[in-house]
């Protein structure tokens, strides 16, 4: 009997840590979609003030990875052309690392018309070695004094571009520039719908509302634009990283320079339509994050900038601290749905949890309507969300953890497959039975 005592004892604690934990991330993310809230109002402000000068702008490199991307190539490199930046200041290096489809073939024939373009292939017993080496590569090929990156299936709005230099040129003290990223194939399914709730409000919350409080923000894998010169006192990018944006970015801070993220720089990019590929995609994301960690997690405390410190501190662990807050309500909460244990700490818990669901769906809908992405649908999508995709995220960093920590297993840069852009009906995205 007192050995069932202590247990139920020892369970109301965790219960308790575990709602203390959840409130935590909820509080400080309410505080970081209000803060989001006012970067969105300021950039509006801003971009109009860039818009009204002028500017000598740097000659800019672009590069764009890619394997086996004829299916989105084409419309990729001619929005670059179609960017609003200096016809002899711009230069569009594409990195075909391997591809045995058109993708080389496509290139080719616009880089025929328009010197602007440019095909790189990597050697065939250098290829096929992921994302961060084949920039390494493919940044020696060039010699702008500005180097942007673009996914192969990004199109960006022609004045993206123009927007992430002017800030390398305002402020000094940037040693990059990052835009915003939307979800071109959003109304496909019920996945990409969830998708891009989910990539909006990261980058309206996480993205914007650091940056406004903390002047922090974390490249992407696009629509970001670096100095030069900045890139060859790091040395390119990290080739062991599979997630080599949230490396460079830690490695920018480290040489004193600043990340800015501004929401009116956008681009639209394609987003997994299966669970398949989203899987491998999320877990690439959440190993990646490992190998950061690893990498820089005792070196954070002699981070000059405590509050740099704590951010980079709390996005490392982001993933570890949702999961374990996640798994011990959803497990305490069956147990005790069962009446397999009895929570005896006192309080209201279940008015908690609603006012916690009531919290999530606020900062959500708020973030979703900088965009005006906040419609009826979006609302009943997001509850959802709340008790699906969210919880799914457990399965990815649990497997992430095994493949890492217990396999021990290598890391490799897997390739996100891509989809026809304008598929025929009846066809089923690929990735699926």
């Amino acid at each position: 009997m007192a050995e069932e005592s202590l247990l139920n004892f020892l369970l109301s604690v965790l219960f308790l840590l575990s709602v203390i934990l959840i409130w935590f991330m909820i509080a400080y993310q309410l505080v970081l979609t209000l803060a989001g809230f006012f970067h969105a109002r300021a950039s509006h402000r801003e971009r109009k003030a860039v818009d009204a000068q002028s500017f000598d702008y740097p000659s800019v490199s672009i590069l764009i990875p890619a394997r086996n991307e004829e299916k989105v190539i084409a419309e990729t490199v001619e929005s670059m052309l179609a960017l609003e930046y200096p016809h002899d200041k711009l230069d569009v290096l594409v990195i075909n690392d391997g591809s045995t489809d058109g993708t080389a073939a496509i290139v080719d024939s616009i880089a025929r018309r328009d010197a602007r373009v440019r095909l790189f292939t990597i050697p065939p017993e250098e290829g096929g070695k992921g994302k961060s080496h084949g920039l390494n590569l493919g940044i020696h090929q060039t010699k702008g004094e500005v180097v942007a990156i673009y996914d192969a299936d990004n199109t960006p709005a022609p004045s993206a571009l123009r927007y992430l230099v002017a800030q390398l040129l305002l402020d000094r003290t940037l040693g990059a520039v990052l835009g915003k990223f939307r979800t071109v194939n959003k109304n496909r399914n019920m996945l990409t719908r969830f998708i891009n709730i989910e990539t909006l409000s990261f980058q309206s919350i996480l993205q914007a509302g650091r940056w406004k409080l903390f002047k922090v923000a974390t490249l992407p894998g696009t629509n970001f634009v670096v100095w030069r010169h900045l890139m060859d006192t790091l040395k390119g990018w990290d080739e062991a990283a599979i997630t080599e944006d949230s490396e460079l970015s830690i490695r920018i801070y480290m040489q004193g320079y600043r990340i800015k993220y501004i929401p009116y720089s956008v681009t639209y990019e394609q987003e997994p339509e299966t669970w398949a590929v989203w899987i491998r995609q999320r877990t690439r994301w959440v190993r990646g994050n490992n190998y950061v960690a690893t990498k820089f997690l005792r070196e954070i405390p002699a981070f000059k900038s405590k509050f740099l410190a704590f951010e980079l501190l709390y996005l490392l662990s982001l993933y570890y601290v949702f999961l374990v807050a996640i798994v011990s309500s959803d497990l305490l909460f069956l147990l005790g749905a069962f009446q397999l244990v009895v929570i005896t700490l006192p309080g209201p818990y279940t008015a908690v949890w609603i006012l916690a669901l009531f919290l999530f769906l606020l900062e959500i809908l708020l973030a979703l309507s900088y965009d005006r992405e906040d419609s009826p649908r979006n609302i009943l999508l997001t509850i959802l969300m709340y008790f699906s995709y969210c919880q799914f995220w457990i399965y990815i960093v649990g497997k992430a953890i095994w493949l890492d920590v217990v396999k021990r297993e290598k890391r490799t840069w897997d390739k996100t497959i891509r989809f026809d852009r304008n598929p025929k009906p009846g066809t089923k995205p690929a990735g699926t039975a």
